[in-house]
């Protein structure tokens, strides 16, 4: 596998502490982890998209000059062998997850309620299970992308609220258990705030909303507060990479007003 070193790594601008470390996005090829890839790519570093479109992960490949992507199936049980083989990460950012249902409970099947468990948790519990265990190099940081959902609720969502606070309970128990084993690893959940209509998720949740409170998708973005943009969370996200971000604790939200303690 070969890396190319963009602009800013060959000393065209002054070097950022990203430059040349290795930095492995689940879920990378699309959405967010596109916009939060691209960003740290831009900041020097070596780049892995991860994903299982293998259309998605060529246009990664296209148009990101020297990144490298795998197609690999995140909730995998041996996936971050097959990811870890491919680049060992400085950074790991867990940003998979599935789109989950958009109507009341009692319409829901288990298979529907529990999607986001089978996904997003699974995903984040692997390779977080891999970093402690393999384990990942001392000054490593995994990063799981949660939601603010985990923190308000998302009542036709199913279990997604319950399984994005999952992921912020397995930053913190992960975060204790490197302390313990004096690994040197940082854990940190971050969930944007707010629904971004950007994404497949939020497009889902906007549509999906809006039909539940019988008004128009316009009308129901007007009524969100505290919007931050894809560009404001992947800039969260390299501040973190770069430990930029000195705040102490596991769980962060994102919001237009910056970055804030989770709960």
């Amino acid at each position: 596998m070969q890396f190319v070193t963009n602009a800013k790594a060959e000393g065209m601008s002054p070097p950022a502490s990203l430059s040349g470390k290795n930095v492995v996005v689940i879920g990378g090829s699309r959405g967010l982890g596109r916009v939060i890839l691209e960003a740290v790519h831009a900041e020097g570093a070596r780049v892995l998209a991860v994903g299982r479109g293998q259309k998605s992960l060529a246009d990664v490949a296209r148009n990101l000059e020297g990144s490298a992507t795998l197609a690999v199936d995140a909730t995998d049980e041996r996936a971050w062998a097959k990811v870890f083989d491919a680049l060992n990460p400085d950074v790991l950012i867990v940003c998979a997850g599935a789109i989950p249902p958009t109507k009341p409970l009692h319409e829901q099947t288990w298979t529907e309620f529990s999607i986001n468990w089978e996904t997003d948790v699974k995903a984040s519990f692997q390779f977080c299970k891999a970093a402690l265990g393999v384990p990942l190099r001392p000054g490593a940081m995994v990063i799981l992308i949660s939601s603010g959902a985990a923190i308000g609720g998302s009542p036709i969502s199913g279990g997604y609220a319950g399984a994005k606070r999952m992921q912020m309970f397995l930053a913190n128990y992960c975060q204790k258990e490197s302390d313990r084993l004096a690994l040197g690893l940082r854990f940190v959940a971050i969930a944007p705030a707010c629904i971004m209509p950007d994404t497949d998720v939020g497009k889902a949740a906007v549509n999906g909303y809006s039909r539940y409170l019988d008004m128009s998708a316009t009308e129901f973005i007007q009524g969100m507060r505290s919007r931050q943009t894809l560009q404001e969370v992947a800039s969260a996200i390299v501040k973190f990479a770069n430990r930029c971000n000195t705040q102490p604790g596991n769980t962060f939200t994102v919001s237009d007003k910056g970055v804030e303690p989770g709960p």
